[in-house]
C-alpha cells in the first residue's frame, strides 16, 4: 500500500539533488519489491489545480528504496514530455506514487474497469512493430473518457497515427492492473 512516507521520500530525494546539499534522504519505510510509479504534477493558476509535470515508472518489481528514488528523479528530469523540474518549482509541486498490484490479462480491448484498473497494451504500429503503452488507473477517471476513448488515445499515445479503427482496437493485447495510490503536496511534505 502507498504511503505519505513514500510521497517524502521522493521529495526528499528530489530537494537533494535539485539544491546539491548533500543531504541523502534516509527511507522510514519496508523496502518491499513493487511495479510503480512516480507522478510529479505542478499547481496551475489558470486552471486551479494541478497539471502532469512528469509521469515515469516500471512494471517490473523493484525494491522500494532503490526503486522510489530512481523514479523520482526520472520522472522529474527525463519524462520527454516535458523540461527537466527546476528548484524553483518545488513548492509548487506535488508528488503522487502509485504502487502496481493485481496484474491479469484481459480477454480484449474492453475487459476493464474505468476508475478500477489501469491499462497496459501491446500493439503492432502500422509498419508492424510491436510497441506498447499505459495509463494509470486514475486517468480515463481524471479525463472522463470511456473505455473507447482510453484505448483510442493510448495507441495515439504509443504512437499510432492512422485513423483508428474496430479493426486495430481488436489487435491490442491488454493487461489490466490496480494501484494503490497516494499524494502529497509540498506544502503538506513540509508540514510533516
Amino acid at each position: 500500500m502507498a504511503t505519505k512516507e513514500h510521497c517524502a521520500f521522493c521529495f526528499e530525494t528530489l530537494e537533494a539533488a535539485l539544491l546539491k546539499n548533500g543531504n541523502e534522504p534516509v527511507p522510514k519505510f519496508d523496502n518491499d519489491e513493487c511495479p510503480l510509479f512516480v507522478t510529479w504534477q505542478i499547481w496551475n493558476d489558470r486552471y486551479n489545480d494541478f497539471i502532469l509535470r512528469g509521469c515515469i515508472g516500471t512494471f517490473s518489481a523493484k525494491n522500494l528504496h532503490e526503486g522510489l528514488a530512481e523514479f523520482a528523479l526520472t520522472s522529474a528530469f527525463k519524462d520527454s514530455r516535458f523540461d527537466p523540474i527546476e528548484a524553483k518549482e518545488l513548492p509548487r509541486l506535488q508528488c503522487g506514487v502509485s504502487l502496481l498490484t493485481d496484474f491479469e490479462d484481459a480477454d480484449d480491448y474492453l475487459d476493464w474497469e474505468v476508475g478500477k484498473h489501469g491499462i497496459w497494451i501491446e500493439f503492432p504500429l502500422e509498419n508492424g512493430r510491436k510497441t506498447t503503452a499505459t495509463y494509470l488507473p486514475q486517468v480515463m477517471t481524471e479525463q472522463g473518457w470511456t473505455k473507447v476513448e482510453a484505448i483510442d488515445s493510448l495507441l495515439k499515445k504509443g504512437g499510432f497515427r492512422a485513423k483508428v479503427t474496430e479493426e486495430q482496437r481488436k489487435k491490442i493485447k491488454l493487461t489490466r492492473y490496480q494501484s494503490s495510490k497516494v499524494e502529497v503536496s509540498y506544502e503538506e511534505w513540509k508540514a510533516q
